[in-house]
């Protein structure tokens, strides 16, 4: 979006301009919402806060709009220091519940020897439980995208509430379904509902054969796969993310593809939630396909290049620590 002094019916007087200039830039900042879980990922010797939803409020953060994280924590320790570790790493806390009964969630993260993850994910937690209320609702109507997930609806209860949200929303929000296929906690019913309910979707290139099985389609590759899931659901773009491989992005005919980023891998535990964060930014900002690609990739690596799903970037800068990827 480009800004002159013409779009503002005059000039500017040098003795407000600072002040609306920070007007102006806080105006153009989306307001991105991350819909689901928040927990704490449970690694060997430490304890890292994370939950997709939350890993991608960050990242969007970072990258100049306004993460917003809608989730649920139990009144407990575990609660109370990931509101406050939220807080302190430029988080909007406000639509983030608070459960008295249920415990905040956790998963135990082993690593193998590439730093690959593999998860088990505590049940039933405080995120089993979102509940509707008016300032989501408000926040729903007001959000210019919102990423949704598939593990957070494991429970009847927070799957209507997500869908209660996303009905909300207005026609003009750009809402993401990011598949997260862990454990047992999905179905046709919740996949093929979330794709419905989406204009981009995000899969891996291991959930791509489960997701067309799921969804009772044929598939024979991956460009194939992506434009049958273009189709069936009617969505505007398909991502297929192939880890240190890169990734395919699809919209309509057209197609971008990126060999990826090479990194030292530290771990990969919100590398992928990171790609969606750079992927939604971009395409928010009116970016082409091929550039949407680039830096979801770039970001992705980023974030897979250090320990923990929310790393701190240099100087307190992203662009600093994506100048050393590329």
């Amino acid at each position: 979006m480009h800004l002159d002094r013409d779009s503002f019916g005059g000039p500017f007087f040098c003795g407000d301009a600072v002040n609306v200039y920070d007007i102006l830039a806080a105006a153009m900042k989306k307001r991105v919402v991350g819909l689901g879980e928040v927990l704490w990922d449970l690694l060997p010797g430490r304890a890292c806060l994370g939950g997709a939803p939350a890993n991608f409020a960050y990242i969007t953060t970072l990258m100049g709009d306004q993460g917003i994280v809608a989730s649920r924590v139990g009144e407990d320790s575990r609660g109370i220091e990931a509101l406050r570790r939220m807080e302190e790493l430029g988080l909007n806390i406000d639509y983030v519940e608070t459960d008295r009964v249920h415990p905040t969630g956790t998963v135990k993260v082993q690593l193998d020897g590439n730093g690959q993850a593999r998860f088990e994910i505590a049940h039933p937690v405080a995120w089993d439980f979102l509940e509707w209320t008016l300032d989501w609702q408000h926040l729903a109507e007001t959000a210019d995208a919102v990423c949704f997930g598939s593990l957070a609806q494991r429970s009847e209860t927070s799957r209507a509430t997500i869908r209660q949200f996303l009905g909300a929303t207005s026609p003009h929000t750009l809402k993401v379904f990011d598949v997260n296929l862990r454990q047992s906690y999905y179905s046709q019913e919740i996949l093929s509902e979330s794709m419905r309910l989406a204009d981009i979707v995000k899969l891996n290139d291991e959930e791509l054969p489960k997701v067309m099985s799921l969804s009772r389609i044929s598939h024979r590759d991956e460009l194939s796969s992506a434009r049958r899931l273009l189709e069936e659901y009617h969505l505007k773009i398909v991502c297929i993310t192939r880890g240190d491989r890169g990734s395919l992005l699809v919209r309509g005919r057209e197609t971008s593809e990126h060999p990826g980023f090479k990194v030292q891998v530290a771990d990969t535990v919100g590398s992928g939630d990171a790609f969606t964060a750079g992927l939604v930014h971009e395409h928010l900002h009116g970016a082409s396909l091929e550039l949407m690609n680039e830096v979801a990739n770039l970001v992705g690596a980023w974030v897979a290049s250090e320990v923990g799903a929310m790393p701190t970037p240099k100087r307190g800068a992203l662009e600093y620590s994506l100048a050393e990827i590329r």
